[in-house]
């Protein structure tokens, strides 16, 4: 009891502090002028080329005109004093206080509806303090300046339900209709989606919607604004749901939008509330003819409802992010996987590891025996990785062929040989962030690697060595078209030209038809499909598939799996391959081909390309590989011939 006592002491002198600072704001609010609350939290994006493609508020729709029952519902669920009281409800604050401190953890919330509005006038969510006490001094100045009628309106007006901001695009999203008419059931099931709008969209989540929808309903009940009978009927009714405003809406456009939004909250040059800008014009790197591509070719190949991807797809000149996909279907789930997600990126790696050879002294003949290996650690550790499906030369085999069959015993051999720490280095390089072990299996890809982070390293051999960012985001103005920020990149050459150009040429070996032998090249399966030459590497574990292909004018990444880390078909690596050459050959379709100048230190060499050794007359395989002059092998009979680097 005194422990109640005490706590209640303490409960009744922060009400008074409370309410002695709330009285000085609102002497303050009264003073100072009103907010343009019908201008903020107003965004507009356009695209490359300058066009408007979304407008956050082309939709605001009066309170009149909105359906009784999604107010009715919205009040119930949110705040059914919001009528009563100034902004802060007293009484629930001292019931969630009491709850969550004898609870001991955080099991009640008390916000009010004007302070939800006013969270939502930043761009960022921060729960810091100083966010708390700005968001306390907006909450007052608007329930100053403006009826609740004109709260209430401007809240259901800019609510995130599910991606889908205000509650008039909700409803011709998700019903294909105005939100004045609402029926009660639809209302019901739309007022329980801002709580967590990922865990209730019933389109994504309906057993979690349909759970809240009846928390919703008997609120209702409770407050008078329905009967039992009502409630029973409305709960019953089913629904059927649309998923779109238009029927030519995009199902992956929003993961684009979702990652420019993610991108700007870390823009410092903009300020965090919309207040100090009266809204903002975003202009991003947005191609909506790339944008379509990707989505034609998710719909061609994936029918697997649960299985995923990420897909970049970007200039690697200048790091501008074309189009993405986060997911299959962002109506089905708005986790965005290019942006939020890390998986292990398997033999993608091995560019990486190559590159990092060629700079200290192998060339694109260096040969390693493939061959069933255990390598001895030291301290009684042995390692024994396989190549897919067991397939061995058993014999020794050159850089462009390892390569080509993506093996995994080269790879190893290599990368103990220049030492693990090697490989790390230079992916830091690169720009990889996240954390690498200088391990023997590292350079098969068993890390976890967020896409863009790949996308980045691979557009520095895409534009022949040279650092840049992947963004979303060009320039953003105020609402007055004052520059507020403008991305500006400062290239950085960080890679060796010609041994980038070495390199992409051995990357060309995935799919030459050249290099059919005791295995077949990773990509050649869809050879017949390239008109241009690419640079490409794929990367295959158990439950992850990727690809990363490029030439001068374009690049694209692609993941491939499912969320739950369950084994994937192998079928599922020739879905990837073909949405991957599908959309690069529609993409650059209008566009010659467009490969790399040969560097004047660069020489190219007919060779066996299984051998490395120069081509000769009884070989039935030949193809041109790349040398730093000085380094290109020789026929034996050459007195000065320069050995290529030794088995280990």
């Amino acid at each position: 009891m005194k422990i109640v006592k005490k706590i209640l002491k303490i409960i009744a002198v922060l009400i008074i502090l409370f309410v002695i600072a709330y009285s000085g704001l609102w002497i303050y609010a009264k003073l100072a002028p009103s907010l343009p609350i019908k201008s903020a939290n107003s965004y507009y994006l356009y695209d490359k080329d300058g066009a408007l493609y979304n407008d956050s508020d082309s939709d605001w729709i009066s309170l009149n005109d909105m359906s009784e029952n999604i107010i009715n519902a919205t009040i119930s669920i949110e705040d059914k004093n919001f009528y009563k009281h100034h902004g802060f409800d007293y009484l629930r604050i001292v019931k969630a206080m009491i709850t969550n401190i004898t609870s001991g953890e955080k099991q009640q919330g008390a916000s009010t509806i004007t302070q939800q509005y006013a969270k939502n006038l930043f761009l960022t969510f921060d729960k810091n303090w100083k966010r708390k006490i700005e968001e306390a001094i907006l909450t007052v100045r608007l329930e100053a300046h403006y009826s609740k009628d004109e709260l209430l309106e401007g809240y259901l007006n800019t609510i995130n339900y599910g991606g889908i901001f205000g509650i008039e695009n909700a409803s011709k999203y998700y019903f294909g209709k105005s939100s004045k008419d609402l029926t009660l059931t639809e209302a019901s099931i739309l007022a329980g989606i801002p709580k967590s709008p990922s865990n209730y969209s019933p389109i994504s989540n309906y057993d979690n919607a349909k759970k809240r929808q009846k928390i919703i309903l008997q609120s209702m009940v409770n407050n008078g604004y329905i009967t039992d009978e009502q409630m029973k009927e409305a709960y019953e009714t089913e629904l059927t749901f649309v998923g779109s405003i238009n029927e030519n809406d995009s199902t992956i456009l929003k993961y684009f939008e979702d990652a420019v939004m993610e991108e700007l909250e870390n823009i410092t040059a903009v300020p965090n509330s919309f207040l100090e800008t009266g809204g903002l014009k975003i202009y991003t790197t947005l191609d909506k003819e790339a944008l379509k591509y990707i989505e034609e070719n998710i719909n061609e190949y994936i029918d697997d409802e649960e299985l995923q991807i990420a897909a970049v797809l970007m200039d690697p000149e200048n790091g501008e992010i074309k189009a993405i996909a986060g997911g299959t279907d962002y109506n089905k789930s708005q986790f965005n996987r290019v942006t939020d997600s890390k998986r292990q990126v398997g033999s993608s790696i091995k560019p990486f590891l190559y590159y990092a050879a060629l700079e200290n002294g192998f060339t694109a003949s260096s040969t390693f025996t493939s061959e069933k290996t255990t390598f001895n650690l030291g301290n009684n550790k042995t390692y024994s990785p396989n190549n897919y499906n067991d397939v061995y030369g058993n014999q020794a085999i050159s850089m462009a062929a390892a390569i080509a069959y993506s093996d995994n015993i080269y790879a190893v051999k290599t990368h103990i040989f220049l030492g693990e720490d090697t490989l790390v280095d230079t992916a830091y390089r690169l720009g990889i962030t996240s954390e690498l072990e200088a391990i023997p299996s590292l350079a098969l890809g068993t890390k976890e690697i967020n896409i863009l982070e790949m996308m980045k390293a691979y557009a520095t051999f895409a534009n022949e060595g040279y650092s840049i960012t992947p963004h979303f985001i060009t320039k953003v103005e105020d609402i007055n078209g004052n520059v507020l920020y403008e991305f500006k990149e400062t290239k950085k050459s960080i890679l060796n030209k010609s041994t980038v150009y070495i390199l992409n040429e051995l990357l060309t070996s995935s799919y030459d038809a050249a290099l059919l032998d005791y295995n077949t090249p990773t990509c050649l399966g869809i050879a017949a499909k390239m008109s241009k030459k690419y640079a490409i590497k794929t990367g295959t574990t158990n439950t992850d598939h990727l690809i990363f292909g490029y030439n001068k004018d374009a690049i694209m990444g692609i993941w491939m799996g499912y969320d739950d880390n369950r084994e994937t078909e192998v079928s599922v690596g020739s879905k990837m391959k073909n949405i991957w050459v599908d959309t690069m050959e529609d993409y650059l379709k209008d566009k010659k081909d467009n490969w790399y100048k040969t560097p004047n230190n660069v020489v190219g060499v007919l060779v066996n390309p299984i051998t490395g050794l120069p081509a000769t007359a009884t070989d039935t395989k030949s193809k041109v590989l790349y040398y730093i002059k000085g380094t290109q092998p020789y026929t034996e009979s050459k007195e000065d011939s320069i050995p290529t680097i030794k088995e280990v």
